[in-house]
């Protein structure tokens, strides 16, 4: 059966300097997958060459597409929504206008798309409030919860999240877990970069471990905490 998200042998290079040496990763439909690591592991690369935004080389499948050489646009459209470490909004339109240019191109006439203003108000109700403001003047967790929102209305069925609860408030932390186990539950397909192995715990249902721009572990929760190796060696902890 082929995964949602097939990755194979996948290298990446920011310039001259490799930054991803041979990655293999597969998402089914509907699965979370945690992407944990340390600082400088290739996490965020590993998003990046997904999305089509560094130079690489490898298989890259999804939904039994291949995405090598596709344009971020274009991989937007297949199916897959990125929400970036630094949030990328745009600061001087209002957040209902930010909403506005995430909303995914129509594929058949009259078809409604899946997520919708409404859907983006319910699940985030302060953008509701503030969706008149321009975005530059938000919070660091509105505007987290914005470039989620955004990249929902694209009608994705694979999410990738680097680093959601970064620079957080605790409660704000908790608002946005709270939003993903959400969108889990209604089957969404996640990959989910995070440091945080208590939120990764709570939202994914297994988690694969970088270190030096290579997959060093990828398995379930259970089969992680009896890996005390990796958890020392490559995130640090024990």
């Amino acid at each position: 059966m082929t995964a949602l998200l097939d990755i194979d042998g996948l290298c990446a290079w920011y310039g001259a300097s490799q930054a991803l040496f041979g990655v293999d990763l597969r998402i089914e439909s509907g699965e979370v997958v945690a992407l944990a690591g340390r600082n400088g592991s290739g996490r965020s690369t590993l998003a990046k060459a997904v999305m089509g935004l560094v130079r690489a080389e490898g298989r890259m499948q999804f939904a039994g597409q291949s995405l090598a050489g596709r344009r971020t646009f274009e991989i937007a459209r297949f199916g897959i929504g990125y929400v970036p470490e630094h949030r990328d909004v745009f600061p001087a339109l209002t957040v209902h206008e930010n909403l506005e240019l995430g909303l995914a191109p129509r594929r058949t006439k009259g078809a409604q798309p899946r997520f919708t203003f409404d859907d983006a108000y319910a699940l985030f109700p302060v953008l509701h409030q503030r969706r008149t403001t321009r975005a530059g003047a938000l919070s660091g967790g509105e505007q987290q919860m914005l470039s989620l929102a955004r990249a929902l209305l694209g009608a994705p069925d694979l999410l990738i999240i680097d680093e959601p609860a970064e620079g957080l408030a605790p409660q704000l932390v908790a608002q946005v877990s709270g939003c993903l186990a959400q969108l889990r539950d209604q089957g969404m397909a996640m990959l989910l970069i995070e440091q945080r192995l208590v939120i990764a715990h709570d939202i994914a249902s297994r988690i694969a471990v970088m270190g030096h721009g290579e997959i060093v572990f990828d398995g379930t929760f259970d089969a992680f905490r009896e890996q005390d190796h990796v958890m020392h060696e490559w995130l640090g902890v024990g």
